[in-house]
């Protein structure tokens, strides 16, 4: 296991930081959004309609001039974009075709051409690209917050936290706008600080311009409140949300998870089959799969199931892969052993919190509870706050007959957010029940 200390030391240094950026930018309006990075940190790059307009318009651009590097660069970020709106991973290709364009025609001092690739690598889940290409586009453009975002996302990821605090730092240096507060959010969250990363997003908020951006601020706000199980703060900020933006999908999944909380199973099914019509990324498939499951339509549920399966493959087709979380699909479906294969294979290529939480999860279906014990260990390391770890962490303990500790473990996890998910939720409770009476 890596020390963290130097993880622990950097954040108090992030946290004056943004401390004296928060009083710094008072009066000032946030800067343009940079595209979506792979993370929880992602970023609106902006609605639909403008971004089929900004797409349009650099093709009829890029036929009088197709030796504009930068113009190319600019459209590869923008089909990065497309695909995480639609869902459709083919954009990813086309991503790839425009920005090797650009550095074909411009090799040596194409900053925004190694930009776009760190950040469609992040969208395709190849991090240790997405750090490389961000490390070249450094020198070349020290002062561009995007360089820094490809950065904090890609090491993030890798399980490299110090680097990330660090990247993080320089992001809210050189360019203080949404892009870094909703980095340096998600930062803090994975650190169990949960007032301060609702602190930086209700800066970004307070300075939002776009409907786009309050969309977003209003989101990850929201996902907070959800995440802490505070469903009355969730509904309230997804609903001010789709003020600004009647029709982002996020948000809708958002009241729909909501709606599953209230008891109003008929809403968030009803929500949920908008949503995954609308656009079907595999995590809505998977939630409304699992919704469907967790009210006795096993059928429905194995239908949404198929459909993810199918993504999945689209996915991986066009160059993204995500074994971490088909590692825990998997496991949580029937099939550990592939549950493990996936989960060591990530485990390979990155060592996060997130690869060794599925890798916990992947050793426990595999009835191997010692070794499971000690990625789980690995997972809680930062202090994210996650009722998902923590119930992975809880039933793993009480599978190693560590009683009192699988209690506190799993009654934590229900006090972080008791809705969870709604397979797994009943489950801990059932354990609780069971190892508080003894049997």
């Amino acid at each position: 296991m890596t020390d963290d200390s130097g993880s622990r030391s950097r954040v108090p240094v992030l946290l004056i930081v943004l401390g004296l950026l928060l009083v710094a930018i008072a009066g000032v309006n946030l800067l343009t959004p940079d595209p979506e990075p792979t993370s929880q940190a992602a970023v609106p790059f902006a609605g639909p309609s403008a971004l089929d307009e900004l797409i349009d318009n650099a093709q009829r651009s890029l036929r009088r001039k197709p030796e504009d590097a930068p113009l190319w660069a600019r459209l590869g970020a923008a089909y990065t974009e497309r695909a995480r709106i639609t869902g459709d991973p083919s954009y990813y290709g086309q991503a790839q075709g425009a920005l090797d364009r650009s550095l074909q025609i411009d090799p040596v001092d194409n900053g925004e051409a190694l930009i776009g690739l760190g950040q469609l690598a992040n969208a395709r889940h190849d991090f240790a690209a997405a750090r490389d290409y961000g490390e070249q586009a450094r020198p070349l453009r020290p002062y561009t917050g995007e360089v820094y975002g490809v950065l904090v996302d890609a090491y993030a990821q890798l399980g490299q936290p110090d680097a990330s605090t660090a990247a993080l730092e320089s992001m809210l240096d050189v360019e203080p706008g949404l892009a870094a507060f909703t980095r340096a959010s998600y930062d803090l969250e994975l650190r169990g600080r949960v007032d301060d990363a609702r602190a930086a997003l209700e800066r970004a908020l307070s300075s939002a311009l776009s409907p786009e951006d309050v969309a977003f601020c209003r989101y990850y706000l929201g996902e907070l409140a959800w995440n802490s199980g505070d469903v009355e703060e969730a509904a309230t900020q997804y609903a001010a949300g789709l003020d600004a933006r009647a029709d982002d999908v996020a948000l809708l999944q958002g009241m729909a998870k909501v709606a599953y909380a209230q008891g109003r199973t008929d809403d968030a099914l009803v929500g949920y089959q908008e949503i995954t019509n609308r656009v079907p990324l595999p995590g809505y498939l998977l939630e409304y799969g699992e919704l469907l499951q967790a009210v006795g339509r096993t059928e429905e549920a194995q239908a949404q199931y198929d459909v993810l399966a199918v993504q999945q493959r689209l996915y991986a087709a066009d160059g993204s892969t995500d074994d971490q979380v088909a590692a825990l699909i998997a496991a949580d479906h029937g099939e550990p052993a592939e549950a493990l294969r996936l989960a060591e294979a990530e485990w390979g290529r990155r060592q996060s919190i997130f690869s060794a939480d599925s890798m916990a999860w992947a050793l426990y279906v595999n009835g191997r509870y010692a070794e499971a014990i000690t990625f789980a260990d690995r997972a809680a390391e930062l202090g994210w706050r996650n009722a998902s770890y923590f119930y992975h962490r809880g039933m793993i303990l009480a599978s190693l007959g560590r009683r009192d500790e699988s209690l506190a473990v799993l009654n934590e996890a229900m006090s972080i957010n008791p809705y969870f998910n709604p397979l797994q939720a009943p489950i801990a409770r059932a354990t609780i029940a069971a190892l508080g009476s003894g049997s």
